[in-house]
């Protein structure tokens, strides 16, 4: 697997000269045009992407699934996930891409934030659709950057830092705003995901495939395990994860009350592995132990 490990490496495969900073680059889509390379065929990159564009076309292949490039307006990538491109659709349109690498973070309070941004792991077929007050705003804070890129001193990296951080507050913003306004669709896909983890649990999934997981459920409803987490936290005020084990705990008080199987039994059939687990789980959530949980309600 080829890998692009410096924002000059990447300059020099879309034909642009030397960047002014070499950990952090403005790039004007406009003015790209790819070099043949293999290296498209199948790559990672080492740093940040931050794509807001207009009239790009093209097939990019990004971690295990296949988009449009066109699709949406802002879209994100993180460090060190496979890419690929096929040269012959891609067209760059117009925009700016902001790249920048990890080791610009460090000894910043964002190289510990910036992963609860779960927008670098989407999809960009889930990317954000933007009005032109909201693009203008982002390409105002991408021109500083671009601008502060050009003098650099000992204040360079905090305040390029800071409008980077405006740029990610302001897409939470508008991720939170465009799951609200698919309120409908949510809502569909709300009652999907208790249809898929009812039916793990009543076609004894757990046999075969174990402890439910937040990867099964996302990819059963064709969306990226943060992506899911997000719109569910926004909706229920939950993560996938604690779905999952309030779906656990219901299960296993209905066990525990309706039949006779022993402790290890009821934690063999929801997917545990060991039974103490299932034993720790149960009482963080319910402050009883599920021996307890039993004898009480005898």
């Amino acid at each position: 697997m080829n890998a692009i490990s410096s924002i000059s490496a990447f300059h020099r495969l879309l034909s642009l000269p030397e960047p002014y900073h070499p950990l952090v680059s403005v790039i004007n889509l406009a003015e790209c045009i790819f070099i043949e390379d293999e290296v498209w065929k199948g790559f990672v990159n080492r740093f940040y992407c931050i794509a807001l564009k207009r009239e790009a076309t093209g097939k990019i292949k990004y971690g295990q699934q296949h988009y449009d490039y066109d699709k949406g307006v802002l879209s994100f990538t993180a460090p060190n996930q496979v890419q690929s491109l096929d040269l012959q659709t891609m067209e760059c349109g117009s925009g700016y891409l902001l790249i920048f690498h990890p080791d610009f973070l460090l000894k910043h309070a964002l190289a510990n934030t910036i992963n609860n941004y779960g927008f670098f792991s989407y999809a960009v077929n889930e990317a954000l659709h933007l009005s032109a007050e909201e693009e203008d705003n982002l390409i105002t804070i991408l021109n500083k950057i671009d601008k502060e890129c050009l003098h650099i001193d000992r204040h360079t990296q905090e305040i390029i830092l800071s409008q980077i951080e405006l740029l990610l507050n302001y897409s939470n913003r508008f991720y939170e705003r465009q799951f609200i306004t698919r309120k409908n669709n949510n809502h569909q896909l709300l009652i999907k995901f208790e249809q898929v983890i009812d039916d793990y649990f009543n076609a004894n999934h757990t046999a075969s495939l174990g402890l439910l997981t937040v990867h099964y459920l996302a990819d059963k409803l064709n969306l990226s395990p943060n992506y899911l987490s997000d719109l569910l936290r926004v909706h229920t005020g939950q993560n996938t994860q604690q779905h999952i084990h309030e779906k656990l705990i219901a299960k296993a008080k209905e066990k525990l009350s309706t039949t006779t199987l022993s402790v290890n039994e009821i934690a063999y059939a929801l997917g545990f592995e060991h039974a103490q687990s299932f034993s720790t789980l149960f009482k963080k959530k319910t402050n009883l132990s599920p021996v307890a949980f039993r004898n009480m309600l005898s």
